[in-house]
């Protein structure tokens, strides 16, 4: 323990002086707590009172539904190929120049929030460039700050951190899978050898300088070294015992990209007069139709991808989004709102991505406007209410749902990926109402001269409410609309292999 402790105090004086990414606080004013914050949107709307959302656990007397023959109330679905107006879309022009605008407007005004006009700019500038190994791929990971311009609100600093990794053997550029998550090297390659040495005889110099007894310590152990190279260790497999994905996508000759969300703005609903969103509005809370974290962190993304498209070793037409949970939520969501992504891997996202709000089963409405609000905009809590000036809130009043955000994709290919509840994809999720969502959303890409779901029988045309489901571990892959659901847990990674072999084929 000793050595550890000495060794984090010499770490922490060298790395001003390393190039490393370090935090930087700002000098906003204290953020509201998410009490606060939730109070002043509730106070905007005129909303009194919220209804409570259920609860995960089965014995709870407001548990969540999980019978299916209670769980779809409506027969109807908002419907992407008709017009608000309730004209029908005929043509491709429409869709592209009228009806898309449509879904986009509402989605911006009633679930995720609007991006503001005035979102400052985004600089991008390299850090480290290290060349390391991802299993025995040789690659190049450039570690990236993207600095936002901050001239106009001095106190708070947003520098957006993300790690791009291609192979370094490639012939030209390579596609790239850019993920939510936490960026970093992901193998940082180690001194050898004389430099080692050299590493060793200045550590050993300056503890010799702090504890001058450990100079007769180390004389007497003249072969020990304070640090030793890593051991090679056998990688740990996914949960179907393949390689980890970052393995496979340089193994199938991709790049990746890892976007720290944490970056560009915070978990949560205190954080909200910090990061982006609190750059943009100067400290201040958000007014109802704003941005939530969803939308900053699909914002984020897409401001990745303006770098990526400066980067020779990336084929900026093939850049993908990929995401699990929350992160797959606004992996679906970038895809939608950005046309420039060229694929997308949207694992497990339940409520607020791919499963629809309508549906009562498992996560609700509420559980997002009481919970996880400040993933949404703030109108988005009218929903939930259960007293406002403007009556009582109900889902189906909602003008979209989640079969038109994935709709927003068509005819980019779209992988919808879930696992199951016995080992730990809750059924929560409601991983069927992501599939009537996808069974719906399907017209467009069929619409927009796709095949959308295509199974071994062929074509998943059906109405929404009878197409059957099919078997887990059944991929469906022949389209540009694809879905498997897997035999593991709260991941996507059993379904990586599955989407590069899919992705290859749709990308050419």
């Amino acid at each position: 323990m000793i050595w550890n402790r000495l060794l984090v105090g010499v770490a922490l004086g060298l790395v001003g002086a390393s190039g490393l990414v370090v935090p930087e606080k700002s000098a906003a004013q204290a953020p509201l707590t998410a009490e606060q914050d939730q109070q002043k949107m509730l106070d905007l709307l005129g909303i009194t009172a919220l209804r409570p959302g259920p609860s995960g656990d089965e014995k709870a007397p407001n548990h969540a539904n999980y019978d299916e023959s209670l769980a779809t109330p409506f027969t109807r679905l908002p419907d992407p190929l008709v017009m608000a107006d309730g004209k029908p879309v005929t043509t491709a022009t429409q869709w592209w120049h009228e009806r898309r605008p449509e879904i986009v407007e509402a989605f911006e005004k009633y679930v995720y929030g609007r991006v503001p006009k005035d979102v400052p700019k985004v600089t991008w500038r390299t850090v480290a460039v290290d060349h390391e190994f991802i299993g025995f791929t040789p690659v190049t990971a450039r570690e990236l700050v993207g600095e936002v311009d901050n001239h106009g609100y001095p106190g708070i600093v947003v520098k957006i951190h993300m790690t791009v990794v291609t192979p370094a053997r490639a012939k030209g550029p390579v596609p790239v899978l850019m993920m939510f998550g936490r960026a970093g090297f992901p193998a940082p390659a180690e001194p050898q050898g004389e430099e080692m040495d050299r590493v060793n005889a200045a550590l050993k110099a300056v503890l010799v300088a702090q504890d001058p007894g450990l100079k007769g310590v180390f004389e007497s152990h003249p072969a020990w070294q304070v640090v030793k190279n890593t051991p090679f260790a056998m990688p740990q497999l996914n949960e179907d015992g393949d390689l980890p994905n970052t393995w496979q996508l340089v193994g199938a000759g991709w790049g990746f990209a890892l976007m720290d969300v944490a970056s560009i703005q915070a978990d949560s609903g205190a954080g909200l007069t910090q990061g982006i969103i609190g750059l943009v509005n100067h400290g201040q809370p958000r007014s109802p139709e704003d941005w939530g974290t969803l939308r900053a962190w699909a914002w984020g993304a897409s401001r990745g991808l303006d770098y990526l498209e400066t980067d020779a070793a990336v084929n900026a037409k093939k850049v993908g989004i990929e995401g699990v949970s929350r992160y797959g939520k606004a992996a679906l969501l970038t895809m939608a709102m950005d046309e420039r992504f060229a694929t997308v891997l949207v694992g497990s996202s339940g409520k607020g991505g791919a499963t629809l709000l309508r549906r009562n089963f498992g996560e609700a409405v509420e559980s997002l406007t009481t919970g996880e609000y400040y993933w949404m905009a703030g109108r988005f809590e009218q929903f939930g209410a259960a007293a406002s000036k403007a009556g009582v809130g109900k889902i189906e009043d909602l003008p979209v749902d989640s079969n038109e955000l994935i709709a927003l994709c068509a005819p980019r290919p779209t992988f919808i990926s879930y696992g199951i509840p016995e080992k730990g994809d809750a059924k929560w999720l409601d991983q069927h109402g992501s599939w009537l969502a996808t069974v719906d959303a399907g017209r467009v890409f069929r619409f927009l001269g796709g095949k959308g779901l295509v199974g071994a029988d062929g074509p998943v045309s059906g109405d929404w409410k009878t197409a059957v489901e099919p078997p887990m571990q059944t991929p469906l892959l022949d389209g540009e609309l694809a879905w498997r659901q897997h035999d593991g847990g709260h991941t996507d990674a059993p379904n990586m292999k599955w989407f590069l072999g899919w992705a290859g084929k749709v990308l050419k």
